[in-house]
């Protein structure tokens, strides 16, 4: 039975012949417009015959339009000791569909996948590697793909990038029937039309003629505005391993059993340590930061990429012995040690990133990119990123906040939430003061306050040098034309979690001086100055993945010599989007306190509110940059 899904960007399906014109002229002129590359034909055909076999199929052409388009071609192959290249072959044609070059397998690159700091790492790639002599032209690629692996199905999204347009994509998964295949579908909503076939053991998708999507800034992430299916097997091998994942907690009871049960054991003398480092401490949490110490201190982060090391942790025997390890084995060395002394903890797998991703609740398989470790209390979870040796205890970060993970226990899988950190969480207080000299000259001293995220992107201070801090606080402080730093103190408290900055600083020709008269911004410290693009007509919607908490307090001293002419007012916006509020408060004839509130609230919102938002952003750069005039008496 055949299923028509309407969804967005779709137009009359093109008809595409077997033999069609390779030429770039007839490519259709709304496929043109605002793209770089355009897909011809692409297939893609998946055969799993076992729970031990997978064979996947590529045949794609493509016209490359100009050199933004050279990456669109994709003719790349990563292999390995389990997955296996078949064939890959190429062939380049001219704006006119003439044949000018065959490339074979020989002449693909062939390459490392090497990563800088794995210490074993057996994974491999072939790649086409082609220089244009001219533009437009037309890459026709083949690849065969052989792999024991049925862990991983590719996923299937038929706009894989944006200023390229297709006239026609599809894909085929033939499967044995009592290996059942999973599927989730995301973003099949209206204008976009998908053809969904299906039967007892296959299933297949064709979309005809997608125009090429513009990016537009604060987009979502490509899966959440685009159509994308993923695929898993309830019954699967991974190296050699068979596995079942019927659900998550028959998953995550075979990813302990399979993956975990037999790497945690760790020598006498090593549990003698440990327990004479916890002592008489029985407070749990206590217990565990000694430990996370310990490892922080005695152990550093390699990768580890040969079979199934690229799931299963190391032992943590070695991890003890050779004092590195991967995300997997730090973690599994960490649980093991804390396990030694009676404290219970959980190895999770996360997808990683600064972009938030789910472990996805719906589709039971092997996913994530990541393993960190969490501790349970009685109320929430400690979350620990072992592969760090300068994060504090329980700090995670904007690399695996905020987002669904697997925790593996011995009885079974259970999906939770990472530590999510509020717009109020994400705090930075500023409080000083400087002073305009009569030359218009400046001098100041603040002192910054960062927890949460914010303290995320300011504790890496502390490692940089003078050089590389001077061009930070030039950042910080960008209003600032002419900035000198003179003074720098910082104090990374890792037990509060908050990085604390005091700066002494001063800047030549601060205020504009103009026929007696000063002007200048009063916000000096702190400004906004990222006001979002203007479109005409936003077509999809945007998102703040973080939000957070600014709160400024700053004493201005005026020159002697001079009297106020026009000052401004301040103003208070309650916004969908978040709260500003800045004031101006004229204390005496030579003291003006400025004080500052903005939060900016995570979200995401249709396109419609972009507008609104830009506006909002817009008002407080505005109002950030307000300036007074002083004149002299």
């Amino acid at each position: 039975m055949i299923k028509r899904i309407i969804l967005l960007f779709v137009f009359p399906i093109f008809c595409f012949s077997q033999d069609f014109n390779l030429t770039a002229l007839s490519i259709p002129k709304e496929l043109s417009e605002n793209a770089n590359s355009v897909v011809r034909n692409q297939k893609i055909e998946i055969e799993i015959p076992s729970q031990k076999l997978m064979i996947i199929k590529k045949s794609k052409t493509i016209t490359i339009l100009n050199s933004k388009g050279l990456n669109n071609i994709d003719a790349i192959e990563y292999y390995d000791k389990s997955r296996k290249i078949k064939t890959i072959e190429a062939i380049i044609y001219n704006a006119f569909g003439k044949e000018i070059k065959k490339i074979k397998q020989k002449d693909f690159k062939d390459q490392s996948v090497a990563d800088g700091f794995s210490v074993y790492n057996d994974n491999r790639v072939l790649y086409l590697d082609y220089t244009p002599i001219g533009y437009p032209f037309t890459v026709v690629y083949n690849s065969e793909i052989e792999t024991s692996n049925t862990a991983f199905i590719p996923s299937w999204n038929p706009i894989e990038n944006f200023y390229e347009s297709t006239e026609e994509t599809s894909l085929l998964i033939k499967y044995k029937t009592e290996l059942n295949l999973k599927v989730k579908e995301f973003n099949f909503s209206e204008g976009f039309l998908i053809e969904k076939l299906e039967s007892s053991n296959s299933i297949s998708y064709k979309v005809n003629k997608i125009l090429a999507k513009k990016y537009e800034e604060l987009m979502p992430n490509h899966k959440k505005v685009f159509p994308i299916i993923y695929f898993g097997l309830e019954h699967f091998q991974l190296e050699n391993v068979t596995g079942i994942s019927s659900n998550w907690n028959d998953f995550g009871k075979w990813y302990y059993n399979s993956l975990l049960a037999d790497t945690e054991e760790i020598s006498e003398e090593t549990k003698n340590t440990i327990k004479k480092l916890v002592g008489t401490e029985k407070d749990t949490i206590e217990i565990a930061k000694k430990i996370y110490s310990y490892v922080q201190e005695k152990t550093r982060y390699v990768s580890v990429q040969v079979g199934i090391g690229g799931w299963k942790p190391m032992l943590a025997n070695d991890v003890d012995k050779l004092g590195y390890g991967d995300c997997k084995a730090l973690t599994n060395y960490t649980r093991s040690l804390l396990k030694s002394v009676g404290v219970n903890s959980y190895y999770s797998v996360v997808w990683a990133g600064n972009e938030k991703r789910n472990i996805d609740n719906d589709l039971a398989s092997v996913q994530g990119n990541h393993v960190i470790l969490s501790i349970p209390t009685n109320d929430k979870y400690i979350w620990l990123e072992c592969t760090s040796q300068i994060n504090p205890f329980g700090f995670q970060g904007d690399f695996t906040d905020d987002r669904d993970v697997l925790l593996v226990k011995p009885d079974g899988g259970q999906i939770v939430k990472t530590e999510v950190y509020a717009e109020n969480k994400n705090l930075k207080e500023i409080k000083g003061s400087y002073e305009i000299r009569e030359n218009g000259s400046l001098y100041g001293k603040i002192k910054t306050i960062s927890t949460g995220l914010q303290y995320n992107r300011e504790f890496v201070k502390e490692r940089l040098s003078r050089e590389e801090l001077i061009e930070r606080f030039n950042d910080d402080l960008s209003a600032i034309n002419n900035l000198s730093v003179k003074n720098i103190k910082l104090n990374n408290d890792k037990n509060k979690i908050e990085f604390i900055e005091e700066i002494e600083f001063e800047a030549e020709s601060y205020a504009q001086n103009t026929n007696g008269k000063l002007i200048f911004a009063l916000n000096a410290i702190n400004q906004e100055s990222n006001i979002p693009k203007k479109y005409k007509n936003r077509e999809f919607p945007f998102e703040i993945q973080r939000g957070f908490t600014e709160v400024d307090q700053v004493e201005i001293i005026l020159p002697y010599g001079f009297t106020i002419e026009a000052m401004p007012n301040g103003i208070e916006i309650n916004s969908d989007f978040g709260y500003y509020k800045i004031e101006f408060l004229n204390i005496d004839s030579k003291q003006i306190i400025c004080k500052r509130k903005y939060v900016l609230k995570k979200g995401f919102y249709e396109n419609d509110k972009y507008e609104a938002f830009r506006k909002f952003k817009e008002t407080v750069a505005k109002n950030d940059n307000s300036k007074i005039i002083l004149t002299k008496l």
